[in-house]
């Protein structure tokens, strides 16, 4: 009776360390199955779900730490009257100005007599066949003399300009040969690069940093939506990522909505401790 006892309870102190064991042996595999992330290679930030309709968009809670953001408006040089919005706001915008456009050079020398800035909004190949990036864009098809050449012919349709930042790019962005060739130039000219992160396999800001081309990536797009709560809620994903880093880059377009969220929200989210900022201040 009492070995039969023994032996059971010899029998359930192996079940127990079997089960220690096997739970140990299970969490390591799943510390190692978890993916890391580059802090070199930034992946686009998902956005928030919008609001529901009719619901209130609060801004996060802020502290009182002063934090730098910088608005920049792509796909500028087309319509002066989308534009020219931009440069009413009582900011640092910066507008990002497409090459060989009807309207590019007049809007860049009306943004800089504004005290607003500019920079190029450089045409590149997205991965999408029905996705035009328009006149001047740079290809994975070109060499590296033409990628080069065009490059050039983009920062000289337009005044002087500090810096420039993808439109579209979503395949040449991932391409390190041509990234090499578009930053080759601009680190001649002494030119930043902002990468808008329109892919997560991007090489811009690795390769500028390789080449010393002062640098930065976005941090938020504005307006993937046109409706005002979900631009509001960006706004608000934009300040709380600001706060939490010391900086961001937010990214937007000329559209009505967009300038109309800008406007309500430049107080709330300068009481927060946002102070607005020209993009080119947060390259390094």
């Amino acid at each position: 009776m009492i070995g039969a006892f023994l032996l059971l309870i010899v029998g359930y102190g192996i079940v127990l360390v079997d089960r220690q064991l096997g739970g140990y042996y299970t969490a390591q595999h799943h510390r190692r199955a978890t993916p890391e992330v580059s802090s070199e290679a930034p992946v686009p930030v998902a956005p928030p779900s919008p609001p529901e309709a009719g619901a209130a968009s609060p801004l996060p809670n802020a502290s009182a730490k002063q934090a730098r953001l910088a608005i920049i408006i792509d796909d500028c040089g087309y319509s002066l009257e989308r534009d020219r919005r931009f440069l009413q706001l009582p900011i640092p915008i910066t507008l990002s100005i497409l090459p060989m456009t009807p309207h590019g050079r007049e809007i860049a020398q009306e943004a800089v007599a504004a005290g607003k800035s500019v920079m190029l909004h450089l045409p590149m190949e997205p991965e999408s066949l029905s996705a035009h990036p328009g006149p001047g864009a740079i290809t994975t098809a070109m060499n590296d003399a033409q990628v080069q050449s065009q490059v050039e012919s983009d920062i000289d349709s337009l005044p002087p300009v500090p810096g420039a930042n993808n439109h579209m790019g979503s395949k040449a962005t991932s391409d390190e040969r041509v990234m090499h060739d578009v930053l080759d130039v601009l680190h001649q000219r002494h030119l930043f690069f902002i990468d808008s992160v329109t892919s997560g396999s991007t090489v811009g800001n690795s390769v500028a940093k390789e080449l010393g081309v002062a640098t930065a990536s976005r941090d938020v797009f504005l307006d993937n939506a046109l409706d005002l709560p979900y631009i509001e809620g960006q706004l608000a994903e934009a300040q709380r990522v600001a706060l939490k880093q010391g900086s961001a880059i937010a990214i937007g377009h000329p559209n009505a909505t967009t300038a109309e969220a800008l406007a309500a929200l430049i107080p709330t989210m300068e009481a927060a401790g946002i102070t607005f900022v020209p993009a080119e201040t947060l390259v390094h």
